[in-house]
């Protein structure tokens, strides 16, 4: 049997318990969004929406790069979330 990490995947599944967060990701799904795009789409302060991201970066979950003046954030791993939640939503 594979090790696996209690904490790491704690912290994972952590992350996605929040629903703002998972409505970033399923947005994520869709392909990069800049933080101002998301919070058009969200309708979440920027404030809130920062914070939220932070964690699923720290989380491992998302990952950002500059682009001029905006931040913009994608899925590190679209495969592995696409299947998490397509699994829960057969529940």
């Amino acid at each position: 049997m594979e090790y696996v990490d209690c904490q790491k995947a704690a912290t994972f599944f952590r992350a996605l318990s929040h629903p703002t967060r998972l409505l970033i990701v399923s947005e994520l799904l869709n392909g990069r969004k800049c933080v101002n795009d998301m919070q058009g789409l969200l309708k979440v302060r920027q404030p809130n929406l920062s914070q939220h991201l932070s964690f699923l970066k720290l989380s491992g979950i998302v990952e950002c790069r500059q682009e001029g003046k905006q931040r913009c954030y994608c899925l590190r791993d679209q495969k592995l979330i696409r299947q998490l939640l397509t699994g829960v939503n057969k529940t």
